[in-house]
C-alpha cells in the first residue's frame, strides 16, 4: 500500500464568492460544474483546485499567516502578465518575478493571504 501523490487541493477562505472571483479575474481560472455548494472548484489539471468556506473553528485572522508553510505553486505560462495585472490591481507580491529553473516565477499574497506562487515553466 503507498500514497501515489497529491490529487486534490483545497483553501479555506473567508468569503467564497470574492475570492472565487480573485482567482477567476486575476489567474484566468475556469469555474468547473462539479462541486458541492460550500466550495468553488475550478477546472485545472494535473490536480483539481478549489476553494472552500471556512469549516467550523477555522479563524483565518488568528495566526500569523494562512497555511504558513505549505508552498502552493501553480503552473501559469504568462506569469509575468498576470504579475502585472496583479500589481496594476493593488495585490500584494511577496517576492519580485525572477527566472530560474521553472520559468519566470513570483509570489503573491491572495485576499485571504495565503501565499501563491506562479512559475512559467512545467
Amino acid at each position: 500500500m503507498s500514497v501515489i501523490g497529491p490529487d486534490f487541493i483545497s483553501l479555506q477562505v473567508s468569503n467564497l464568492e470574492s475570492s472565487a472571483e480573485f482567482y477567476q479575474n486575476y489567474l484566468g481560472l475556469v469555474r468547473s460544474q462539479a462541486g458541492p455548494p460550500h466550495a468553488v472548484v475550478f477546472e485545472t489539471k494535473p490536480i483539481a483546485f478549489a476553494l472552500r468556506d471556512l469549516m467550523p473553528g477555522v479563524e483565518l485572522g488568528s495566526g500569523t499567516q494562512p497555511g504558513l508553510g505549505v508552498a502552493l505553486w501553480l503552473h501559469a505560462p504568462d506569469a509575468q502578465e498576470i504579475h502585472d495585472k496583479l500589481m496594476a490591481a493593488g495585490v500584494k507580491i511577496t517576492s519580485a518575478p525572477i527566472d530560474g529553473p521553472f520559468g519566470r516565477t513570483f509570489t503573491f499574497a491572495d485576499p485571504d493571504g495565503y501565499l501563491v506562487t506562479l512559475h512559467s515553466k512545467a
